[in-house]
């Protein structure tokens, strides 16, 4: 071989006249060390080549030596969250990075981040703020992904949170109406400004962001049916038209004739009111309005429900409960767990089954009594 060293890092090959600089990026995540070789004419470009490499390296590592937690996260949303997660994501996410991370864990060296100081911080949340486990569960996550991301760019050699135990997720109590509470509540919002509204979630099993984001165009009389593509939500005071939940909540639902009634008497009323103010009523509005033929914000929607409820002395229920109520109704009626996870556009059978534990303890129960009478 007709290479020789002449000086640290620094070779030279005889036959093709060039000088080798050999520069070290120590080791990937797998343990392999990392080369690379360049090449130069002469042993001074070499030399201030290996010296720019050697500053670079130096001043890299005490970058990163001085990274805060709060830092990386500010350059985490920067690069990673904001130009791929969807704006309510975005908004979630620097909530909890300005209200609750960084105050308490901003000023740590993302590089001394340690498992402890992530326990003591969950446990803070719970006995200090009172945070419930399900809420800092979300803390737990948005950090998770954050040190992972850092840990890909080999900014940590370990991940914090790969060795802590977050709270347990706790499965809330699922609130809902029968059969015969529905027949109430509807029977006294007949006329009200949310009637259509109550009747999209408690027939149908619809979101309140796909009850705000629903419009006429998406609701097809001549075929009966309303096609689910789009939803409308709140981050703080903002209002966000968006895809559906996921791909499996983007769906097509058949209208039976008290859905298409309700739906014609109210696109009738819109376009009269309309024209009755001299205002432009296209067929690419939003379905549900306020008395001002405004569209509801999620939250007042929420809100304007439970004020109703109160007011009439109904059993207290939130607007999603209607959404519980109809997996509920369709359950009693024999119909299979699969079928109403795709009517409430779940993305797998599982997600219904862990949402709706009551409905799954029907139908094992039925099932158990099956097998039963069959065996006597």
């Amino acid at each position: 071989m007709s290479r020789t060293t002449q000086e640290k890092s620094i070779s030279y090959d005889e036959q093709r006249k060039v000088y080798y600089l050999y520069m070290d990026f120590g080791r990937d995540r797998s343990g392999h060390r990392v080369r690379r070789y360049r090449t130069y004419s002469t042993l001074t470009a070499a030399r201030r080549a290996r010296d720019d490499f050697r500053r670079e390296r130096v001043e890299t590592e005490e970058k990163i030596c001085t990274l805060t937690l709060a830092q990386w996260l500010d350059e985490w949303m920067r690069d990673v969250v904001i130009p791929n997660r969807a704006y309510t994501t975005v908004y979630g996410y620097q909530s909890l990075i300005d209200n609750y991370i960084e105050p308490l864990l901003g000023e740590i060296p993302l590089q001394e981040l340690s498992p402890r100081d992530l326990q003591h911080y969950y446990a803070y949340l719970m006995q200090e703020r009172g945070l419930g486990g399900n809420t800092v569960r979300h803390h737990h996550a948005l950090l998770s992904a954050a040190l992972h991301s850092a840990q890909r760019q080999d900014l940590i050699s370990r991940c914090a949170t790969d060795r802590v135990e977050p709270p347990p997720f706790v499965q809330k109590e699922t609130s809902f109406y029968s059969a015969e509470d529905l027949k109430t509540l509807y029977q006294l919002l007949q006329g009200h400004e949310l009637e259509t509204a109550v009747h999209l979630a408690g027939s149908l099993g619809l979101r309140r962001e796909e009850i705000c984001g629903l419009r006429w165009n998406c609701v097809d009389f001549e075929q009966r049916k309303i096609h689910i593509r789009a939803a409308r939500t709140a981050a703080g005071s903002t209002i966000v038209e968006k895809e559906t939940k996921n791909r499996s909540s983007t769906r097509v639902l058949s209208m039976q004739d008290d859905i298409c009634g309700l739906l014609r008497r109210e696109h009738d009323r819109q376009i009269q009111l309309f024209h009755a103010e001299n205002r432009v009523w296209t067929d690419d509005g939003l379905v549900i309005l306020n008395k001002a033929l405004n569209p509801y914000s999620p939250n007042r929607l929420t809100l304007t429900f439970t004020a109703f409820v109160q007011s009439h002395s109904l059993p207290p229920l939130t607007l999603h409960g209607l959404r519980h109520s109809f997996a509920t109704v369709a359950s009693a009626q024999g119909a299979p767990l699969f079928d109403i996870g795709k009517a409430l556009g779940h993305s797998t059978p599982a997600t219904t089954g862990r949402i709706y534990t009551h409905l799954a303890d029907h139908l094992h129960a039925e099932t158990l009594a099956k097998v039963a009478a069959a065996l006597k």
